[in-house]
């Protein structure tokens, strides 16, 4: 007799490693199951918000998912059997894989203090260095 939680481990292993189903689908089939699983996250929304983000899917049924840091990279691959194994019998194809890339985001650069303020506009008008000079102007230095 097989147990419940068995079942549901040999089901998943069935759809991770065993048969291949290679069955294609759109990016609305997809977007409607991943919309799916992300409802299941609702008591995580962190992990949520991190998975909402647009996913990019290649030609040999790659997932890129791109991700801010290792944190979130840590707790995607806590799930990512699950939600890979899921996402391949739900639609019916087992070439499905998730790859997360962490993409560095540049900030801009703000100046807050006086000086930083006056460099920054020297840098688009350097005549503005010569007035400071000219009338000995000080902002506080």
């Amino acid at each position: 007799m097989v147990k419940d939680g068995e079942e549901d481990a040999q089901e998943k292993l069935k759809y991770f490693s065993g048969e291949q189903l290679k069955e294609p689908f759109t990016q609305e089939q997809f977007a409607e199951k991943w919309s799916e699983y992300l409802l299941k996250l609702e008591a995580r929304p962190n992990l949520r918000a991190t998975l909402s983000r647009p996913i990019e899917i290649s030609n040999d049924f790659k997932l890129k998912l791109p991700i801010d840091n290792s944190v979130q990279l840590e707790e995607i691959n806590k799930i990512k059997p699950d939600l890979v194994s899921w996402l391949r019998k739900e639609l019916r194809n087992t070439s499905i894989e998730l790859i997360t890339d962490i993409v560095v985001q540049e900030s801009e650069y703000k100046p807050y203090s006086e000086t930083e303020k006056l460099a920054e506009m020297v840098k688009k008008n350097p005549s503005l260095a010569v007035l400071k000079q000219r009338f000995n102007l000080d902002f506080g230095e």
